[in-house]
């Protein structure tokens, strides 16, 4: 049954959106995940749903019929989750998280201690890690996640805030290397202390007046894969350092380090909460994911 029903969320939300980008925007995944599972369902049932051209969609006369049908489906299956849901009044049982070191600590744990005393039988399992998990294949019921989002249709995914940027260094530093006035200063005799993982080096990316990204990459004697590691060396001198705006600002405020020079325009990163998709939303999953798009995007709303 679980095989039947794939698919059918994305193929009745586009007929209804009226197009496979704005589905993709209310089910929270890619334009091409959607394209993704619609194809696989038109490929199961041996029959084209939609009749697509470069600017307009409409259902083919099978897939009128089949959405009707589809969309009857979905109500019942949404008023047989709202029976179960009201038949508890609060969260309960056990949800795992991943979610990157650094951030973890310092924001996401804090509030999902905050969560767990609002709900004391909800259970949270937290693992503090930059890599990229298999939520599948290590039984994660959710992740966190910054940056551009694999293409999956296995994952259904949830802003959850901006991660900006800060270029930053010392004052000592630029005292003896000199201030960088613009992007275009960004060279030698300058250094800076990066981030790396798995021994691929992360380019520093901004927008140049023009708003165009633009990336840099300067000398390093420093390479790691933690923030806080990163944090430290900067204050330390050891060079110009990118680093997410809500982590650098306790030093920016104390002085021992100041922003290099005023950006064109912030850059940032996206935050996401993932999660597999599946068409029932258990409730203690649901309240940790409504919790973290509430109060996760106010902490990082420093540029």
């Amino acid at each position: 049954m679980g095989q039947r029903l794939q698919g059918i969320e994305e193929f009745v939300a586009a007929a209804e959106a009226g197009s496979f980008a704005l589905a993709a925007q209310r089910l929270h995944v890619t334009r091409s995940a959607v394209a993704k599972s619609i194809a696989r369902l038109e490929a199961r049932l041996n029959t084209r749903l939609f009749l697509r051209t470069t600017r307009s969609q409409s259902l083919t006369e099978e897939g009128h019929g089949y959405y009707e049908r589809c969309r009857r489906v979905l109500a019942e299956l949404e008023a047989a989750e709202a029976v179960t849901d009201a038949a508890r009044s609060t969260a309960s049982g056990l949800v795992r998280l991943s979610m990157p070191a650094m951030l973890g600590r310092l924001k996401v744990g804090p509030l999902l201690l905050a969560l767990a005393r609002r709900h004391p039988q909800l259970s949270l399992e937290l693992s503090f890690n930059d890599r990229r998990v298999d939520l599948v294949e290590e039984g994660l019921d959710l992740a966190i996640r910054s940056g551009e989002l694999a293409d999956s249709a296995e994952l259904a995914a949830r802003p959850v805030g901006m991660q900006w940027m800060a270029l930053c260094a010392s004052p000592a530093y630029l005292a003896e290397h000199g201030h960088p006035a613009n992007i275009d200063d960004l060279k030698e005799p300058h250094e800076a202390v990066l981030y790396a993982r798995d021994g691929q080096i992360s380019s520093w990316r901004f927008h140049d007046t023009e708003g165009r990204l633009v990336d840099v990459t300067l000398p390093s004697r420093l390479r790691c894969d933690s923030a806080e590691v990163l944090l430290e060396a900067a204050i330390g001198g050891m060079g110009l350092a990118r680093l997410p705006a809500w982590l650098a600002a306790d030093a920016l405020a104390a002085g021992t380090l100041v922003r290099v020079f005023d950006e064109p325009r912030p850059f940032g990163f996206a935050l996401h909460v993932i999660r597999p998709r599946s068409r029932y939303l258990p409730l203690k999953t649901r309240v940790v994911i409504d919790w973290l798009a509430e109060h996760l995007p106010p902490l990082l709303a420093a540029r």
